[in-house]
């Protein structure tokens, strides 16, 4: 469970599961480069991480909506440097039923997911290889398991990753690399909020009378907390989850209504 000497690439990782799986690693003793589009958000979050054996975590400034942008500026950074660690995570497509939703929408979604998750996979893949240990996880949802009323573009786009996922996990395994899903349930983040408040106009109902029903379908009774992701990630992250590849895993409390 040490992960001193490794080098950990997390994305969407200014607030929320991005920055507590950052920090989960920190203290484990990973060198974290954090990347967002917001710079100062990026130095707030670098200065909130453990830095138990004397890391120098870094920061790069990258928007997810533009993949060419992503590619130029982690390759630069990158350049000479093996990550043995990639947390692809970025903030979820708008709701909405998927007959409503625009081509724009979908290829928006793909390009912030599938195709920024494949062309980070593919710059971190052969220092992976060289180095004999890699750790590619992604951060999708439990719609992956049964899609969720009301996220049909969310929908779609996850179970595309989690797709691509297993065949590089099939593709990477005999080079010491696995490549495994985090799903998250209904988690204490902005995105939560974000769905709630929707919710609440779109029904009339209070916020308060939302949660109750949401938390109602939950097993545990309660929302999870950012952490509570970030351990299974930074599990996932260790040589001790060396056996665990190209899985996806729920975090949801119990609600996925499958085994």
């Amino acid at each position: 469970m040490d992960l001193t000497g490794k080098t950990a690439l997390v994305g969407g990782s200014t607030q929320g599961i991005g920055l507590a799986a950052a920090q989960a690693m920190a203290s484990m003793g990973a060198l974290c480069v954090l990347v967002s589009r917001n710079e100062q958000k990026l130095q707030a979050a670098v200065a909130t991480l453990p830095t138990p054996i004397g890391q120098v975590h870094a920061y790069i400034v990258a928007d997810y909506s533009q993949p060419e942008q992503v590619r130029e500026a982690v390759s630069k950074f990158l350049a000479g440097k093996t990550v043995h660690i990639l947390v692809n995570n970025t903030g979820g497509p708008p709701g909405g039923p998927i007959v409503d939703a625009s081509t724009d929408a979908f290829l928006s979604a793909f390009n912030q997911h599938l195709i920024c998750n494949h062309i980070l996979a593919g710059l971190v893949a052969e220092g992976m290889k060289s180095a004999g240990y890699g750790r590619i996880i992604n951060v999708i949802s439990t719609s992956v398991k049964i899609p969720l009323n009301g996220l049909g573009v969310s929908n779609t786009v996850r179970g595309a990753v989690a797709s691509w996922a297993k065949t590089m996990a099939n593709e990477l395994g005999k080079y010491g690399i696995t490549v495994n899903n985090v799903l998250p349930g209904a988690t204490a983040t902005e995105r939560l909020s974000g769905i709630v408040s929707n919710k609440s106009a779109k029904t009339g109902k209070t916020q308060e009378e939302v949660e109750k029903e949401m938390i109602g379908a939950i097993p545990a009774g309660r929302f999870g907390q950012p952490e509570e992701i970030a351990s299974v990630i930074a599990f996932l992250a260790t040589p001790a989850a060396a056996y665990v590849n190209g899985v996806s895993i729920p975090v949801d409390g119990g609600r996925t209504g499958s085994i």
